[in-house]
C-alpha cells in the first residue's frame, strides 16, 4: 500500500464514518484489507484500492471501512462496570420505571458480547428489559444476531457456570439461548446519522468508541447520545474515555469510573 493510498483511506474513513486512521496503523490496515480484496476478486490490496479511487462504489467503500474499524470486545468487559450496572443501576431503574420496563442501548456493539452481557445481567435480576444494539459494521452485526461464538470468545469474560446457563453447544460453537436473544435487537447504524425515531433509553453503553473518532466528531456523537438518553439516565464510556473538555452534556459520577449523567445545563436546555 502506498502512502498516497493510506492518505485516501484516512479521508474515506473520516468522511464516511468519522473515525481516525493514524499513520502507525498502515501495516495493520494492509493486513485487514487483504481478505476484502480476495473476497471482492482482486489479486491484491493495491488493485482493489485503484479501482475504488477511479470508480467509487458505495458497497466496496463500506467494505473497506468496515474492515478498518476496531471491533475488539468480549463478554462483561470491565467487570467493575457490570458490577455497578447490576448491583446499583438496574435495581433502581426497575423500581423507578412504570411497569419496570427498562430500555438499554449498546452503541458500537461490535459482535454483540456487550449487548448479551447486559441481557444476562438484566434477566438474572428478573428485569423486563429491551436492548437495542447497533454497529456500523454489517459483518459484526450479522455475527451478533446469529448468537454463535467460538469457545475462546464465549470463555473470554464468562465463568463456566454462566456459559452453561446462557449458551448451548452447537457442534464446535456456542449459541446464545433463545430467552437471551429475544430481548436484544441488533441493527446496523451509523452514530453520525440523526436518529430515525424519538425513542430514548434509560442507559446507554458507548464504550471505547470516542477515542477512535475524529476530534471534531466527538462532540457531535455526544450530542446525539445526550438526546437519546432520558433525563435521569446514565451513560457508560470506556474507562479512559472522557467527554470533550468543553462538553456541556455530561458530568462524571464520583467513584464510578466510566459512568456519566447529564449536566444541569443539559437538563435546562432540554426543558
Amino acid at each position: 500500500m502506498t502512502p498516497e493510498d493510506f492518505d485516501r483511506l484516512q479521508t474515506l474513513l473520516a468522511t464516511r464514518a468519522g473515525f481516525r486512521l493514524t499513520r502507525d496503523r498502515l501495516h495493520l490496515a494492509e493486513h485487514r484489507l487483504g481478505p476484502v480484496a480476495r473476497r471482492e476478486g482482486y489479486h491484491n490490496v493495491e488493485a482493489m484500492l485503484e479501482t475504488l479511487w477511479s470508480k467509487p462504489v458505495a458497497s466496496l467503500g463500506w467494505s473497506v471501512i468496515e474492515a478498518l474499524l476496531n471491533g475488539e470486545t468480549w463478554f462483561r468487559r470491565d467487570r467493575p462496570v457490570f458490577d455497578v450496572f447490576s448491583r446499583e443501576l438496574m435495581p433502581a431503574l426497575v423500581k423507578a420505571r412504570p411497569g419496570g420496563k427498562v430500555r438499554l442501548w449498546s452503541a458500537g456493539a461490535s459482535t454483540g458480547q456487550e449487548a448479551y452481557s447486559l441481557a444476562m445481567t438484566a434477566l438474572e435480576l428478573g428485569a423486563d428489559v429491551e436492548i437495542t444494539a447497533t454497529d456500523l459494521c454489517k459483518q459484526a452485526i450479522d455475527k451478533a444476531a446469529s448468537g454463535l461464538y467460538t469457545p475462546f470468545e464465549v470463555q473470554r469474560g464468562l465463568s463456566a457456570r454462566t456459559m452453561l446457563r446462557w449458551f448451548e453447544q452447537v457442534e464446535d460453537h456456542w449459541r446464545v439461548r433463545p430467552e437471551l436473544r429475544r430481548v436484544v435487537r441488533f441493527e446496523r447504524g451509523n452514530l453520525l446519522d440523526d436518529p430515525s425515531d424519538d425513542g430514548r433509553y434509560d442507559v446507554i453503553f458507548c464504550r471505547y468508541l470516542l477515542t477512535d473518532l475524529e476530534p471534531a466528531r466527538r462532540a457531535q456523537v455526544l450530542d446525539i447520545l445526550e438526546r437519546r438518553l432520558v433525563d435521569d439516565g446514565c451513560l457508560f464510556l470506556g474507562l479512559d474515555e472522557r467527554p470533550e473538555a468543553d462538553s456541556v452534556a455530561f458530568r462524571p459520577v464520583a467513584g464510578r469510573r466510566g459512568l456519566y449523567v447529564k449536566t444541569p445545563s443539559a437538563l435546562s436546555r432540554a426543558a
